[in-house]
C-alpha cells in the first residue's frame, strides 16, 4: 500500500512507550568460572531489580540470587562490578544493605559482612591462594566524606575486611597476579576525576598477606591511567592516555612499552567500577575493544609480535567495558543500529560468534527503524563537533512535500560520556513517530582522543551549549531539521546543558530535563564524594570561582528561559538532587512559563520501574505536541502544564 501522508510528529507507530520500557532488560558484569558464564541482568518486570544470571557449558541457565536480593553496590554511587564467583559459589553485593552475601547451589544466602553498617563493596576479585576477596571498600560510618580503601574480605570468616591500602581518596581495579605474589591498583585524589589523573601501583604480598612497600610504575601529571590488568604469565599490562589517546601498555624491564599505538581509544571514563576494555585469552593473545571515530571494534591483539587483527562481527558499539575471555572463547557486550544489547561469545580460533542473551525480545519490523547517521559539523571557535543523527522512519507514512520535521536534540549524561549507536527502543520511539534525532558528542565526549575530551575543561555550559545549538543549526540548514520546532533534551549533566541551552540561547521551541542540573553551587555542596570536586574542572574550584558558578546556572538565569519546559526528577536522587528540578520548577512557574514538573517516588538517578519510564515518555510526547502544536496519534494521559 502506499504510505499515508501526514504531518511529521502525527504518525502512529507500533513502537509502544509501554515496550520500550518493559521489553529491554539491562546487562553487564560479565565474569566466567571455568566453563560458567555470569552476568547480571536489570530486570524492568522485577522492578529494576538486579539478578545474577549463571549460564552452563550446555547453555542452561539459571538466576544465582532469588528475590528479594538485588545484585547492586553504591560505591561511588554509580556501582559497578558486585558481584564475584568462584568454585561453585557466588559473593554478591545486596543494594538494600551493602552487604556482601555468599551463596551456593542449594543454600539460601548467607552474610558474610556485618549488620546495621554503611560500608559498600565493588570491584576487585577473589585471591584464591589466601581464601579472600581483594575489593574496594566505601566506609560511610565517620563524619565527612566517605573513606575509601583497597581490602581484603576473608570468604569464610567475613567481618567488615582488612585494610590493604589506604591514604589516597579514590581506589580501583585492584588485581592480584596470577601467581599471588603481588597487586595492583589505581589510585587518585581530589580534585580528579579517574579520566583526568590516575596512578598505578604496585606491591609485594608479605607472609601475613599483608603489602610490603607499594611502587608507582604509572601514573604522571595528567595522565589517565586505565585497567590493570594481569597476563597469564605475571606481565603488567594497562591502558593509558600519556600520547593523548588511551592505548595499550606492559611494563618491560622497568619501562612501559607500546602497543599497537593508534589514535583510538581502548580505554573508556570509569563511571563505574570494574569495567573493563580487553581480556587475556591466553599469555599470547588478548581480545581488545577499541573505539575510533566514534565506532567501536573488537581486535585480537598477538603479544608477541603485538599485531592487531580486527575481528569481522556485526556491532558498533561493545558496551564500553565489558568482555571478558579464557582459552578458546570471549564473552562480550555488544550492539548495533539494528541489533539491540547482547552478550555474544566468540571462538577467537573459528571466528563462529553466538548471541547467548539478549536485551530485549521487541520484534521491530525495519521499516519502522532509523539508523543512525554519523556527522560533523562546524562550532564555536571553528572547532568540529560531533553528532549522531536519526531521521524520522515510519514504512506507512510520508510527510506533505517541503515539511521538515521536529527535531530532539539530545544532550549525554555525564558530561565526561557518549552517544552510544546501539539499538535503543525509546529513540525508535521518537524517529517512527516522525520526529528526528540528534545525539550530539559535544566537545568533552570521550572517543575523540584527551584533547576533544578536554574541550569541556573550564568550559562547561559553554562549549556543550554551543555544540548542541550548531547541531540543530547544522541539521535546519541542510533541511534535516524545522528550525521553529526545535527542542532540547537531556539528562543528569545533560539535563543541565539543556537548560542552559534553554536559559542562555533562543534556538530551541521546548525542552525536556530528566533529573538536570539547574544549580551548579548546589550541586557542588551537595553532591556525593566521587564528583563532589568534578566542577573544579569544568567550571573551576568553589566557592572561590563562585562568579562562574552563577554565571553559568540556568536558575539564576530564569530570566532568559521562555519556551515550554518539562523536568523530570527521581524523588531518591543521591547523584542531582530532588531540589534542583524543584527549584527550577518553581522559577518557572513565577515566570509564567509553560511548565510540567513529574516526580517519581522510589526512583533514584535513572529511571528504572517500567510504569514510571512509559509514563515519562508518554508525558514527553503529550508535552511536545501541545508546546509545538502537533496531534499525537496515540492516546495520552494528560499531563498538568502551567502556565499554557
Amino acid at each position: 500500500p502506499m504510505p499515508t501522508i501526514a504531518p511529521y510528529g502525527t504518525w502512529k507507530s507500533p513502537i509502544s512507550a509501554e515496550m520500550t520500557a518493559r521489553d529491554s532488560v539491562g546487562l553487564g558484569s560479565i565474569q566466567l568460572d571455568g566453563e560458567r558464564v555470569y552476568w547480571v541482568e536489570s530486570r524492568p518486570d522485577e522492578g529494576g531489580r538486579s539478578v545474577i544470571v549463571r549460564r552452563e557449558a550446555n547453555g542452561e541457565t539459571r538466576d544465582v540470587n532469588p528475590p528479594p536480593y538485588s545484585a547492586r553496590t553504591r560505591v561511588h554511587e554509580y556501582g559497578g562490578l558486585c558481584f564475584w564467583a568462584a568454585r561453585g559459589a557466588v559473593f554478591f553485593s545486596n543494594y538494600s544493605d551493602g552487604r556482601v552475601y555468599r551463596i551456593a547451589d542449594g543454600e539460601p544466602a548467607a552474610p558474610i559482612t556485618p549488620p546495621g553498617v554503611d560500608l559498600r563493596y565493588a570491584d576487585g576479585m577473589i585471591d584464591a591462594r589466601r581464601n579472600r576477596i581483594v575489593c574496594v571498600r566505601e566506609d560511610h560510618r565517620g563524619e565527612g566524606e566517605p573513606v575509601n580503601a583497597v581490602i581484603a574480605l576473608d570468604l569464610d570468616a567475613g567481618g567488615e575486611g582488612d585494610v590493604l591500602v589506604s591514604g589516597s581518596d579514590f581506589y580501583a581495579y585492584p588485581a592480584v597476579s596470577p601467581d599471588g605474589t603481588a597487586l595492583a591498583w589505581l589510585s587518585w585524589n581530589h580534585p580528579n576525576m579517574p579520566w583526568d589523573e590516575t596512578e598505578l601501583w604496585t606491591a609485594g604480598f608479605r607472609a601475613d598477606g599483608s603489602l610490603g612497600a607499594p611502587v608507582k610504575v604509572a601514573g604522571a601529571r595528567g595522565e589517565s591511567v586505565f585497567q590493570p590488568e594481569w597476563s597469564p604469565d605475571g606481565v603488567l599490562y594497562f591502558v593509558s592516555d600519556r600520547t593523548g589517546w588511551w592505548n595499550l601498555y606492559r611494563l618491560r624491564g622497568g619501562g612501559a612499552e607500546a602497543l599497537a599505538p593508534m589514535r583510538a581509544e581502548f580505554g573508556s571514563p570509569a563511571w563505574t567500577l570494574g569495567a573493563r576494555t580487553y581480556a587475556f585469552e591466553s599469555a599470547e593473545r588478548i581480545a581488545c575493544e577499541y573505539v575510533e571515530n566514534g565506532a567501536w571494534r573488537l581486535a585480537l591483539m598477538d603479544t608477541r609480535t603485538t599485531r592487531l587483527t580486527p575481528v569481522d562481527a556485526p556491532y558498533s558499539e561493545m558496551s564500553r567495558g565489558d568482555i571478558r575471555a579464557a582459552a578458546g572463547r570471549v564473552v562480550f557486550g555488544a550492539a548495533s543500529a539494528s541489533l539491540p544489547n547482547a552478550l555474544v561469545s566468540l571462538d577467537p580460533d573459528g571466528g563462529e560468534i553466538a548471541v547467548l542473551r539478549q536485551s530485549s525480545a521487541a520484534e521491530v519490523d525495519a521499516g519502522y527503524v532509523s539508523s543512525p547517521q554519523s556527522i560533523e559539523f562546524e562550532t564555536s571557535g571553528g572547532a568540529t563537533a560531533r553528532a549522531l543523527y536519526y531521521a524520522p522512519r515510519n514504512a506507512d507514512y510520508e510527510a506533505p512535500e517541503g515539511e521538515t520535521p521536529p527535531l530532539i536534540v539530545i544532550s549525554h549524561g555525564g558530561p565526561t560520556g557518549a552517544a552510544s549507536t546501539a539499538f535503543d527502543l525509546s529513540y525508535q520511539f521518537w524517529t517512527s513517530r516522525g520526529i528526528a534525532i540528534a545525539d550530539v558528542n559535544y566537545g568533552g565526549s570521550t572517543g575523540y582522543g584527551t584533547a576533544y575530551r578536554r574541550r569541556l575543561n573550564g568550559n562547561w555550559g559553554i562549549v556543550d551549549v554551543d555544540d548542541c545549538v550548531n547541531a540543530a543549526l547544522h541539521l535546519a540548514r541542510a533541511g534535516k531539521a524545522d528550525a521553529e520546532r526545535l527542542i532540547a533534551r537531556g539528562g543528569s549533566a545533560g539535563g543541565f546543558t539543556t537548560l542552559a541551552a534553554l536559559a542562555f540561547r533562543d534556538a530551541f521551541a521546548a525542552g525536556a530535563s530528566y533529573y538536570g542540573v539547574s544549580d551548579l553551587a548546589a550541586l557542588a555542596r551537595d553532591t556525593h564524594k566521587f564528583e563532589s570536586r568534578y566542577l573544579d574542572s569544568l567550571i573551576g574550584p568553589y566557592p572561590e570561582r563562585r562568579d562562574l558558578y552563577d554565571e553559568r546556572s540556568p536558575i539564576r538565569h530564569a530570566d532568559g528561559l521562555s519556551c515550554p519546559i518539562i523536568l523530570f526528577q527521581g524523588l531518591e536522587d543521591k547523584v542531582v538532587p530532588p531540589s534542583q528540578s524543584e527549584t527550577m520548577a518553581d522559577a518557572l512557574r513565577r515566570k509564567g512559563v509553560p511548565t510540567a514538573y513529574i516526580a517519581f517516588a522510589g526512583e533514584s538517578h535513572g529511571f528504572r520501574k517500567p510504569e514510571n519510564i512509559t509514563r515519562a515518555l508518554e508525558a514527553e510526547l503529550y508535552f511536545y505536541a501541545r508546546a509545538l502544536g502537533f496531534a499525537p496519534a496515540d492516546e495520552l494521559a494528560p499531563v498538568e502544564i502551567e502556565g499554557i
